[in-house]
């Protein structure tokens, strides 16, 4: 390697191919510019990297995470050389799988909709006894609203229970919360980084809407100021996010007459340019880096 410039080198791990990747590529050179300006040296990396990943001081993944990965051996290894990561392989294994997220929040009180697991053995009447038409199943480890299905009768329920069955031993039934946006509340080790709302794509229930035919469509966006959103949609992801750990995190709630929910908690939460840093500007990237800084320095 050249002479070093920087007090630390970080690697980046990025896949320029990715369909939906969490950050864009502005997203991605703004990180990097920041951690010149603070004394670290950024460096994308691909999948292709992994036997070099020992001669960076910490690991920042910009993939979509998931268990069965290379992002995922990306993390435990950095992990296994004292590297400091985001995101580290415990959030990575608590986040990818909804059973154990559910169980999570309701052990500890967080306000979540109404949610059943179901197996093989549990009988369509005894779910239907337990929540009402529609209703939403997932597959635990989905992401960007992929394996998440809403069915309005029994005849739907049927064919969706069997075929998410084949895929998974268990998934998740969810009461249906239908909203114009989902808040999605960016948290750092453990304090609120960003706040947005994520509109519905047109004429469909979900942020993201999957075409057979072509590729997915998004619905607008909205950001706040963090002191802007409503204090319970803040307090609520934040008590979550702080029972998963002390990275990045992107925690998803709905909010209706009757309260505030989290539907779900990421490890691996969307940084775009002009969308999760349109409130701090600089700043978020620059708190993303003084993050890895503090524990480089301890």
């Amino acid at each position: 390697r050249a002479r070093r410039k920087y007090r630390y080198d970080l690697a980046m791990l990025q896949d320029p191919a990715e369909a939906m990747p969490p950050s864009n590529k502005r997203a991605l050179k703004l990180f990097v510019e920041a951690g010149k300006e603070l004394g670290i040296e950024v460096d994308p990396v691909g999948r292709e990297d992994f036997a070099r990943l020992a001669e960076y001081d910490g690991l920042f993944i910009r993939e979509t995470t998931a268990l069965d990965h290379h992002t995922y051996r990306f993390a435990h290894r950095a992990e296994r050389e004292d590297m400091v990561v985001i995101d580290d392989p415990t959030s990575i294994l608590r986040c990818t799988n909804k059973v154990y997220l559910a169980e999570l929040l309701k052990a500890n009180k967080v306000p979540t909709p109404k949610t059943v697991v179901v197996n093989a053995m549990k009988s369509l009447e005894e779910l239907e006894g337990e929540l009402p038409y529609p209703m939403v199943l997932k597959i635990p480890d989905g992401a960007f609203s992929r394996g998440v299905h809403k069915v309005g009768d029994r005849a739907e329920l049927k064919k969706m229970t069997r075929d998410l069955l084949e895929e998974s031993d268990l998934i998740l039934a969810q009461e249906f919360m239908p909203t114009d946006y989902d808040w999605r509340v960016g948290v750092l080790d453990g304090e609120p980084l960003f706040v947005c709302q994520y509109l519905m794509a047109k004429k469909h229930w979900q942020i993201v809407k999957h075409n057979a035919d072509g590729p997915a469509t998004h619905g607008g966006f909205k950001s706040f100021a963090v002191e802007q959103a409503p204090a319970e949609v803040v307090e609520v992801a934040v008590k979550a996010a702080r029972l998963i750990g002390n990275g990045l995190y992107g925690v998803d709630l709905k909010q209706n007459e009757r309260g505030v929910f989290v539907i779900e908690i990421n490890d691996n939460p969307n940084l775009d340019t002009g969308v999760e840093d349109a409130a701090l500007k600089d700043e978020l990237w620059k708190r993303l880096v003084r993050w890895f800084l503090k524990r480089l320095e301890a």
